[in-house]
């Protein structure tokens, strides 16, 4: 008990109490049974101060070993995390690759040591008004019975931590315009500048000299929004670390349990709820709502232009032999009447629209798959009544569900009528789709 007396407050209060009263340092060193160096110590400190290393750790064992330790170390910046050395790995090559004797605490210590040196060290920032950083997220969501990937765009407003976010099949570049486009519409208003980082879909190529060329369809969004752009550094996401952690605290309270929605509008409706529900909250170190600390950022943004930005791909393409159009690895339906025109393509993220000159001659939901076909039944019904035969093998009326009177009525006209009694069938599933489309 004695020997751990030595390092408390309660000791250091006696002994200067001692030695104030009048006590030599030699009494009051016998009197408390301590050394007068601890006397001293009481004397210079009002409280223990702790041992204090005056020179560097010794580590005669790891003379000639660092310089290998670092190489290796080094060498795996440009490794997968998890495939990178650590201490115990080190450790056993240093034994059987280099012959090393000392012990597995020192190794340890080492590369501890040389984490802590190497750790990045950041700037507080402040963040004025106006100023926004965007970015993607992933999550497994329920849709329509089916469980997938969900893709979520967030923009968020590092001044006031308001938040829009907005949920989609696949992040596209469209999927990003179309984020932008809804996400001014949700603030009513467009930010000074958005903080991204070097996403494909925004940035084509990184120049030499730091530059960026950004992708065509970023550009025209830029364009029509006069939208200043501003990037992180390629593989830093902590430098727009706000949206960074806006995105983690979507999945965390916005996606748990999995969201499970009819339909992507459905989805995309509560998470929206969601966030202007937020703007109630008052977050740590403020004493003001998000909403409130919101209208600062509101008066800083720029005003929405007179329209809205179409937030679609846009291709070009030829309608095939058997009435296709090839659009991002997937084929759909267009009239038979356009067989082998020229058409133009609009991808939006949630539908395809097929136009031919100055007319929409087609519009599908859009399809996420790779190498399939999307079909709208009618397009084909023209063709098929003049090739009658080709009737029961048609893929494109494969999956067109009808109610069963339908084959009841082709059995009635076709036992009347033979062969017309199947085209008369025909014209009757075309007059069908407005009462049941696919």
């Amino acid at each position: 008990m004695e020997g751990l007396e030595i390092y408390t407050v309660e000791l250091y209060l006696k002994v200067r109490l001692a030695c104030a009263d009048g006590m030599s340092k030699r009494a009051a060193a016998r009197h408390f049974n301590i050394s007068r160096d601890t006397v001293d110590k009481a004397m210079a400190f009002s409280v223990p101060p702790g041992y204090r290393r005056q020179r560097p750790i010794k580590r005669p064992k790891l003379d000639g070993f660092t310089e290998i330790i670092d190489a290796w170390l080094d060498g795996d910046k440009d490794v997968h995390r998890k495939q990178r050395h650590t201490a115990k790995r080190v450790f056993d090559r240093l034994r059987e690759e280099h012959g090393f004797t000392g012990g597995y605490t020192i190794i340890k210590d080492y590369v501890r040591e040389r984490e802590r040196r190497g750790q990045e060290m950041f700037v507080p920032l402040a963040h004025p008004p106006g100023q926004a950083q965007a970015d993607f997220g992933e999550a497994t969501v329920i849709i329509g019975g089916v469980e997938q990937k969900a893709h979520f765009f967030v923009l968020d407003l590092p001044h006031s931590d308001a938040c829009f976010v907005r949920a989609c099949p696949a992040a596209t570049a469209e999927a990003w315009m179309d984020g932008h486009v809804h996400a001014f519409a949700f603030f009513g208003g467009v930010p000074q500048s958005v903080l991204y980082d070097n996403d494909r879909c925004l940035v084509s190529k990184i120049l030499a000299d730091g530059t960026r060329k950004r992708a065509s369809l970023f550009s025209a969004l830029q364009s029509h929004y006069l939208l200043r752009d501003r990037y992180g550094r390629p593989g830093k996401g902590n430098d727009k670390g706000s949206v960074e952690g806006i995105v983690g605290f979507t999945r965390r309270n916005y996606m748990v349990p999995i969201p499970r929605f009819a339909r992507w509008e459905e989805f995309n409706a509560d998470l929206e709820a969601q966030c202007r529900k937020r703007q109630n909250d008052i977050l740590r170190g403020h004493k003001e709502t998000i909403g409130e600390r919101l209208q600062r950022d509101l008066a800083a943004m720029k005003p929405l232009p007179g329209a809205p930005f179409e937030a679609c791909d846009q291709a070009n393409g030829k309608v095939s032999s058997q009435s296709l159009v090839r659009y991002d690895t997937n084929d759909y339906s267009v009239p038979v009447a356009y067989g082998h025109h020229d058409v133009w393509i609009r991808g939006y993220v949630d539908q395809v629209v097929i136009g031919c000159r100055g007319e929409v001659i087609a519009r599908h939901p859009r399809c996420y798959a790779r190498e399939d076909a999307v079909f709208d039944p009618v397009h084909y019904l023209p063709l098929i009544e003049r090739k009658i035969n080709a009737l029961d093998q048609a893929a494109p009326l494969a999956e067109w569900d009808l109610p069963p009177e339908f084959a009841t009525l082709r059995r009635l006209m076709e036992a009347r009528m033979l062969k017309m009694g199947r085209r008369e069938y025909v014209q009757a599933r075309t007059l069908a789709r407005d009462l049941w489309p696919q």
